[in-house]
């Protein structure tokens, strides 16, 4: 099997991370892919946001669970927190952050990095202290948070993959 082929389907979200940081280099070969994600008009318009201070990450973990209503850890323990904005005036910007957001993780995997999504960031940079972080990083109001993408290294087992769904693909 071809290994970007294998990379995409084995790929699987992991919610258990060791406190292993990832390499500079393997991170920075991670961006680099997920800069060169297709974008509407190649307008390019998103930025990415790389966490790696404990200290943010608590703050953003406990922003992101009182939005979810809960008290638990959202990040799962992840040294690294990748944060996908986008700016909002162009009309593909949430497709463009997904597919920032897609690199992001196929390129993890396929250097041995585990990843997850992790949704809210809309909402978390919605709010006064997550207006204050974008400040910080010299981003205006028109960028919105697509996701947040953690990084590290498994603790604990992959899971298999789920079957695929009965009907996933028509053709005509």
């Amino acid at each position: 099997m071809n290994e970007t082929i294998k990379t995409l389907t084995t790929r699987r979200s992991v919610r258990s991370y060791k406190d292993t940081p990832v390499p500079d280099d393997v991170l920075n070969e991670i961006l680099t892919a997920a800069e060169y994600a297709p974008s509407g008009k190649n307008r390019q318009p998103c930025v990415m946001v790389v966490v790696r201070d404990k200290e943010t990450i608590k703050k953003l973990s406990r922003i992101n669970a009182e939005i979810m209503g809960t008290d638990i850890d959202p990040f799962y323990g992840a040294p690294t927190v990748v944060i996908v904005f986008a700016d909002s005036t162009a009309n593909t910007y949430l497709e463009d952050g997904s597919l920032v957001m897609g690199n992001l993780m196929n390129a993890a995997a396929s250097l041995g990095v585990d990843s997850c999504w992790i949704h809210r960031a809309r909402e978390t940079f919605q709010t006064d202290e997550g207006k204050a972080l974008m400040k910080k990083w010299g981003l205006d109001e028109k960028y919105v948070g697509i996701g947040n993408c953690i990084l590290g290294y498994a603790d604990g087992e992959r899971r298999q993959p789920a079957p695929r769904k009965d009907g996933f693909i028509i053709y005509d």
